[in-house]
């Protein structure tokens, strides 16, 4: 991996953070995310703590902060939906030599498939086939 995509990578911890900064429905405030970092992940993170996460974080271009009054706000700056593809496209690559039948098969042993989603399947996949996103 390039160094370059190396410092856009996620730690574990900016992951969490930034799942809280996607999931608020507005920009959240410093103080906020600390609490939400405990209530969901039980990271007990101080002030100065966070502050450096999100410093990491804007030095990455996920997210941007500012500062109303005394408090401080997180602002996302990376889409939730782009990243997420990213991160299926780098694991399929790595872990199923880029083929995705292999990686929804290994989704499929692990994940009990109610007959519901296999007809979301069927129909997003008649979907693909009336209207191919790759040129044939």
């Amino acid at each position: 991996m390039s160094k370059q995509n190396k410092a856009r990578e996620l730690s574990a911890c900016e992951t969490m953070i930034m799942k809280l900064i996607w999931d608020a429905d507005e920009d959240i405030a410093v103080q906020e995310l600390i609490v939400k970092m405990m209530e969901s992940y039980s990271k007990d993170y101080a002030r100065t703590t966070m502050v450096t996460f999100l410093k990491k974080l804007a030095d990455k271009g996920y997210v941007s902060t500012y500062r109303v009054g005394r408090a401080s706000f997180a602002h996302a700056e990376k889409d939730e939906d782009l990243y997420k593809q990213m991160l299926m496209k780098e694991e399929m690559n790595f872990w199923f030599d880029g083929k995705l039948p292999a990686m929804v098969a290994a989704i499929c042993n692990v994940h009990s498939i109610s007959a519901d989603e296999i007809c979301d399947m069927r129909i997003l996949l008649d979907k693909l086939e009336e209207n191919p996103i790759c040129p044939a």
